[in-house]
């Protein structure tokens, strides 16, 4: 069940699993989903840890302010829950716009950051006529018009064919984003410019990234990776953006291999 608490003014919800007063994972999603989809990775955590979930502002429970956003306020949401739940430092895992939060608080927050653990994500996100592309959908069909492409984008079309039933669960999960708080969001990933903030970061990273990714490449990944100073890299082969479920075994061995190395 998720719950609710009040953060930065807006009412913020969230699970939090795993044994009470273990080393806390926080698990940031992706643009279109909610908590939910880090379903597939949570069996792999919370024997040892206690894993965080929660609903960016505009997605799945949590509440829709007018946009568009910043992934600054979108950082500052995630640090306001943190003091609400009264977490003094975590361990970070952001996935394509959660890896962009993660990445904003490990440069701005510091004192708060145990670990970084950047998938499938990108410090920009050029060009922006795609942007413009998907928001015109947007505006005239609301996300509907937006699921299928972005499932072809997220998943190899091996996995589409072979898992019928995680992609009704995921197309589920995306046609639960409001057309309002997918705009917000997505104007955050759109005018997003991190690359030299990528400098401030001194937290241990793992960089993960599917190697089919079409939405955060290799590429892109290799530029956090050699940006951050204290990060390692890792590529799933036959995965796409939504490597987490795509691949979990292969996803929730690497995460927690590096988990436990910092820990």
């Amino acid at each position: 069940m998720k719950q609710h608490i009040q953060a930065n003014n807006i009412s913020m919800a969230y699970r939090l699993d795993g044994p009470a007063g273990a080393p806390v994972v926080v698990l940031s999603n992706s643009l279109m989903s909610s908590l939910d989809m880090w379903e597939r990775n949570m069996a792999a955590l919370t024997d040892r840890y206690q894993v965080l979930r929660y609903d960016t502002r505009g997605h799945g429970a949590t509440t829709v302010t007018p946009g568009p956003y910043s992934i600054a306020l979108l950082a500052t949401d995630l640090v306001a829950l943190l003091d609400a739940l009264k977490i003094s430092k975590a361990h970070l895992v952001g996935l394509s716009m959660g890896g962009m939060i993660c990445q904003y608080v490990g440069a701005h927050f510091p004192e708060r950051v145990l670990s970084l653990g950047l998938c499938d994500t990108a410090s920009e996100m050029p060009p922006r006529s795609l942007w413009e592309e998907r928001f015109a959908i947007a505006h005239e069909k609301g996300v509907p018009g937006l699921v299928d492409g972005t499932i072809k984008r997220w998943f190899v079309g091996t996995f589409v064919a072979r898992e019928p039933e995680q992609i009704e669960y995921v197309r589920k999960m995306i046609l639960e984003t409001t057309t309002e708080g997918y705009l917000a969001c997505a104007s955050a990933v759109r005018d997003m410019a991190q690359s030299t903030m990528l400098l401030k970061i001194k937290a241990p990273t793992l960089v993960l990234v599917g190697k089919e990714d079409p939405a955060c490449t290799v590429d892109q990944a290799m530029v956090l990776h050699r940006m951050i100073q204290h990060s390692v890299m890792k590529v799933i082969d036959d995965a796409a953006h939504l490597s987490n479920i795509e691949k979990p075994e292969e996803f929730n061995s690497l995460l927690r291999a590096f988990l436990d190395s910092v820990a």
